[in-house]
Parts: C-alpha cells; structure tokens; sequence
C-alpha cells in the first residue's frame, strides 16, 4: 500500500505525505546543544507529537535520549511521590534504550513499588546518577506533560528539574530537557497555589523561549505534494493548490493534512470529480473546503468549548467577524494568551486576527447557528430558497431582491447603530438556508472592516462575490464600487454584486444594474 496523508496520531514518513522537518530539527537541535531546558507549548493537531518523534530519532546520533509520554500515566499514578516514582520508573524502562546495568536495576526497585520512602527527592538522586554514569549526555523529552499539571506531585516534579538543572555545573544532570503539551507549564503554580505570593514563581521559569515556527510553510506544502504528484501524476497545479492550502488554513498541520486527505481519498471519485486529476483543482478545493467546514472533529469541538469557557473571548470573535472591529493583541490578557495557546487567534501586526480562514469558516457557521430557531431572517430563507435555484445555477440577483424586501419589511425602521451589529449577519442568515448542503460561503479578511465586507459564494463550481457595507454617500458608494470591481479581476469574474445598508429616510431601497469599465454590478440598497 502506498503513502497517504495522515490526521489521526503522528506521521511517519515511511507511511505517510509529509513536509520536511529536517530545518526545525535542527533549529530545536541548537536548543539542546546548547543545554536549554524548554517548553513546546501548541494547540491540539498541531504537529507536536510527530516533531517530537522525529526529534528523538534525529538527536540519537549524539545523546541518549529518554522519549516519554505523560498521557502514559494515571491520574492515580500523580497521588503520591511514591506512585508516581513508580510509574516514572516504568517509563524511563520502558522507552529508553541504553541504561547502565546498576541504574536499571535501582529503576526496577523503584517501578515494583519495593523502595521504602520513594520521594522525588530520592527518585532524582538516581536519575543524576544516571546523568553521570551514561556514557552520552541524556536528553529527556516528555510528551503531553500538561495531561497531569494540576496536582502538587507534578509541581514538585518541575521543582526537581530546576533544583537539579541550577546545579549541574556541580551535579550531574539532563542536557536538556524538553516538555511538549497545549498548556504552558511556567504558570501552573497559579493553578495549585492561587495565592499572591506563588503567582509568578512556577518552578519552570528556567525554561527558554521556544520561537520555532511549528506551522506550515507555502514551501513546506509545496514540497509535500511534489513528493504525492511524483507518485499519482494528477497534473495538479502544485504552486496554485498549495497556495490556497496555505490561504485557507494559514499552515495549521492538522488542517493542511486534512485538506489533502479530502482531496485524496473523498472529493476523487465524487459526482464531477470522476478521479485524482479531476479533484486536485480549484473546484475540488473548494468542494473539500465545503466538507471540512461542515464536519464534526474534535478540533472543532475543543474551539467551540473555549469559545463558550471564556465570554470575553466570545465577545471578541463576534466583533471580528462580524463587525470588523480592530482589536489590540494584548498578550497579558488572559483570555487572548488562553486563545492564543488553543490557536484560535493570532498577532497580526499588533492586532487580534483569527488564525486561518477555515477557523472563521467555522465560528460564523457557529454563531449563525445560534440564531436559527429564533431569526425570522432564517425563516424566511427557508421559506424562500426554492425560487433561487434555476437549472442548477444560483441566482443572486433574486437573493438580493427577495433579501431587500424582506429586510425592509423587518426592520426598515431600524437606525445604523442597529446595523453596525447585526446587518451583516441577517444577510448571512438569509442566505444559508439557501446554500445549505450544497454551497458555502466565505468572508475575504483582507477586505473585513467596519464598513466594508466581501463575501465569496461558492455554488455547483461557480463563484460570486458580494460586497456588503455600509451607506456612506454616493461618493463612498462609487469609491466601494471600483474596489469591487478590482476584487472581481482577482477572481477572473465579470459580474459581481453589492448590498447597501442604507438608513437614510430619502434613500431609495431596491436593486439596479450598472457598468464599470468591463464589470456588471448588481447593487442593492436596503
């Protein structure tokens, strides 16, 4: 059986498509030579795993290397120090390679329950005597530390890799030593010991920064797919599928694994995609883009528990998507460093962006969702959709029409302020029933401000693009006009749309067709 692309557990490159990681290795490799003891701290599915396996091959050539996993452990084994000796002990046995005869024996002691007084304490005496006996210098890397973090036997853990590593120009110690988990470990003693004093004085505050790149490069993908096109000769165009990848999912792993999954194995053989050369294409993209939003995984579902853990956090995603709204980054707020940690935003020059277009994909579908049952916009999109639908083709010059009466028939009497929150989503409202199953729908974030919005519709392989914004004069609305038209180039498009939230009394509601330079607009005023 050949290669594939993976989304469940970490890759192997003798089973699976994947980038290189040969830079990042040797970037993280420059850490340990230089003795750093560090934290890799990244949301789920992001890759985590896979690099610290390749990792622990990679630094094999020159230390000893102790690969081990806290997910491994009960949540009985962190009772005590006793337990928890023991099942270190067991670890440490279990998954390192070369143990000098007389430390493996005391290990064994310690993993049978059978040493009087197992302390941590005790527990590191033999792990420095290990340090001093092994004949290379010992590396430790542990994988989803953060499983176990809330106890005070962990703490003390923690405390016990800085007393020793403070001291290992008089003791024997790990070289390095590299914990890996979503929650970053500096800030646990906050949660055991809440108190003013313990706040700030987590017993990993030795730990260097850890600044390598985990996402995935245009490059990265590229040569991922060069090596699949080199196996299957789709005659996919490498540089223009990797790029929307990249545009989609900003290089998050799990995410870009995913697309290529779709690609491969679901959007091939589908009605219009009869095979791999018919699905690697812009409009197989965007049919696996379809499904992706509207799957049900668990990456989705930890988004959607955070966004409902975390209010402040709601509250800024909204006005994001929906608003536009420019907010700071702070990175001492903490609900942004808790969104940050999940990778559900990122810094953009200083701004609070959300990480990738199929993360906001998905956030608008959640928040549109929540007003299904009580929208009378929604009703009415159900209501409606069939006329929409002509000879397989979505018509949105009816949409828009049945839209601005609707509208104005609901909320006619409404003020800008009004509109400044809610206009946009109604839209959106009216529309997805439309759509449902068959189109989808995506908001361009380079145009997404408080006054403008462009909003790209995906229907049976056929694009359309509507600008939404807000009534600012006609000189504002001629301005709005040429961006639209510009933006329609980009798409290689001659017909666009646009709708107009208008509160000024004399406006006049309703839909008209004009011309600029070789673009057909379609403009709508409500």
């Amino acid at each position: 059986m050949g290669k594939t692309f993976n989304t469940d557990g970490y890759c192997d490159p003798k089973l699976h498509y994947m980038v290189n990681l040969d830079t990042r290795l040797r970037e993280i490799k420059s850490m340990v030579d230089a003795g750093k003891y560090f934290t890799i701290n990244r949301a789920r599915q992001y890759g985590k795993t896979t690099v610290l396996t390749a990792l622990a091959d990679y630094l094999q050539t020159e230390y000893e290397v102790i690969s081990l996993d806290f997910q491994g452990l009960s949540y009985a084994d962190f009772e005590s120090e006793y337990s928890f000796a023991a099942a270190f002990s067991r670890q440490i046995l279990l998954y390192t390679e070369h143990i000098p005869a007389e430390a493996e024996e005391e290990l064994k002691q310690y993993s049978a329950g059978r040493v009087e007084g197992a302390t941590l304490s005790r527990l590191f005496v033999l792990l420095s005597e290990l340090c001093r006996k092994s004949e290379r210098k010992i590396v430790m890397i542990i994988d989803e530390v953060d499983s176990a973090s809330n106890n005070q036997v962990f703490v003390d853990f923690l405390a016990q890799l800085r007393f020793y590593y403070l001291r290992r120009g008089r003791t024997p110690a790990f070289q390095s030593v590299i914990l890996a988990g979503v929650y970053d470990v500096r800030s646990v003693r906050g949660k055991i010991r809440p108190d003013e004093d313990h706040l700030e004085n987590s017993p990993w505050n030795i730990a260097a920064d850890f600044l390598v790149d985990m996402s995935f490069s245009l490059d990265d993908i590229e040569g991922m797919l060069k090596e699949y096109e080199n196996d299957h000769h789709t005659g996919m165009e490498l540089n223009l599928i990797a790029g929307m990848i990249h545009e989609y999912t900003s290089g998050y792993p799990y995410l870009v694994s995913r697309f290529c999954n779709y690609l491969d194995e679901r959007v091939a053989g589908m009605n219009g995609f009869p095979d791999k050369s018919s699905a690697w294409t812009k409009a197989g993209f965007y049919e696996a883009e379809r499904m992706i939003v509207k799957e049900d995984n668990t990456l989705y579902q930890s988004l959607i528990r955070k966004i409902e853990l975390y209010p402040e956090l709601r509250s800024i995603l909204y006005e994001l998507l929906f608003i536009g709204k420019p907010i700071p980054y702070n990175a001492t707020s903490s609900y942004m460093k808790t969104a940050a940690m999940f990778g559900i935003i990122r810094n953009e020059n200083d701004t609070a962006a959300i990480s990738n277009r199929i993360f906001e994909s998905v956030l608008y579908n959640y928040f549109i969702t929540e007003e299904f049952s009580v929208s009378r916009m929604y009703r009415m999109g159900v209501q409606e959709r069939n006329q929409f639908i002509i000879g397989g083709h979505l018509d949105i010059r009816k949409v828009l029409e049945k839209f601005v009466e609707t509208f104005s028939d609901l909320y006619g009497d409404k003020d800008d302020t009004f509109l400044e929150d809610v206009g946009r989503r109604y839209f959106i409202l009216f529309l997805k029933p439309i759509i449902n199953g068959i189109g989808n729908y995506s908001v361009e974030s380079r145009t997404r401000n408080n006054e403008r919005m462009d909003l790209v519709i995906y229907y049976m392989g056929e694009q359309n693009v509507i600008e939404l914004k807000i009534w600012r004069g006609n000189a504002y609305n001629e301005r709005g006009e040429e961006q639209l038209s510009n933006y329609l180039e980009y798409f290689h498009l001659t017909r666009g749309y646009m709708l107009s939230f208008n509160f000024n009394k004399k406006k006049e509601i309703g839909v008209k067709e004009i011309k600029v330079g070789d673009k057909t607009l379609i403009e709508a005023v409500v």
